[in-house]
């Protein structure tokens, strides 16, 4: 299906426009090392010109990162969910974090099943300025539901298919993220699947985004939170050499 809801280099725009304070530091910052270059000594001449060149080539980069993951690469066709064998009138979930890309996708994609959204986003917890000025400028998905991660309004053994895409990181309590995998786990059928797409604390990840990165988690961090929430990984793909979808099952149910 040709993704028809997204302009040509709205995820890179995204970024720049959420994250504008950031690009503002360095355009300030390069101006100041260049400006201070006169009152220091010839010889570091050649350091304030490598600090410059390496603060413009590391945000160049990341822009150029973020064009491919999110504008060039068919992440947001969401093709990766053709196997999963969705048929019609399954019982599907999509959570979000406050930024939801996503659920208008799968409307199009599956018009037939049932889907409910919600959205865990606590402006006393999640305090990323990025997500409140996506919020203001991005009407939210119709009858989403707003939800708490410890109480989400979910029947035990319900739904066919939960997708959780770039949402699940905002969790940074280890503690409030297991137990939200927990209900999460309890809800699905036991044939159901949890789908999880997120980046990982990972060395393409750090030459993509340098210290950014530590707002990922690792592999590990995610096996345990799995684990220890009962949850087996029954697949394992990297979309991009940035991006890592997790197919999940309830533990002892094979794929």
């Amino acid at each position: 299906m040709e993704n028809i809801s997204r302009k040509p280099f709205q995820g890179v725009l995204n970024i720049v426009r959420f994250n504008w304070h950031f690009y503002v530091i360095i355009c300030i910052s390069v101006i100041l090392i260049i400006f201070s270059k006169q009152f220091l000594p010839d010889y570091f001449e050649v350091y304030v010109v490598l600090l410059v060149i390496g603060m413009i080539l590391s945000t160049l980069i990341t822009l150029l990162v973020s064009y491919y993951v999110y504008d060039f690469s068919p992440l947001y066709k969401l093709d990766f969910l053709d196997n999963l064998g969705i048929k019609p009138k399954a019982n599907l979930v999509n959570i979000n974090a406050g930024f939801d890309e996503t659920s208008h996708i799968l409307v199009h994609k599956f018009p037939k099943t049932n889907l409910e959204v919600f959205d865990f986003y606590d402006p006393t917890k999640h305090t990323e300025v990025s997500i409140e000025r996506a919020r203001k400028r991005y009407a939210q998905f119709p009858n989403i539901k707003v939800v708490e991660t410890s109480e989400l309004p979910l029947s035990p053994d319900s739904k066919d298919f939960i997708f959780i895409i770039f949402a699940a990181h905002e969790i940074r309590n280890i503690d409030e993220r297991i137990l939200f995998f927990q209900q999460i786990r309890d809800s699905i059928k036991p044939d159901g699947k949890i789908i999880v797409v997120e980046h990982l604390r990972d060395l393409p990840n750090f030459l993509a985004y340098n210290i950014g990165f530590l707002h990922f988690f690792g592999k590990k961090e995610w096996q345990k939170t799995f684990d220890t929430a009962q949850l087996s990984i029954h697949k394992e793909v990297k979309l991009t050499p940035f991006i890592s979808i997790f197919s999940l099952g309830k533990h002892g149910i094979t794929s």
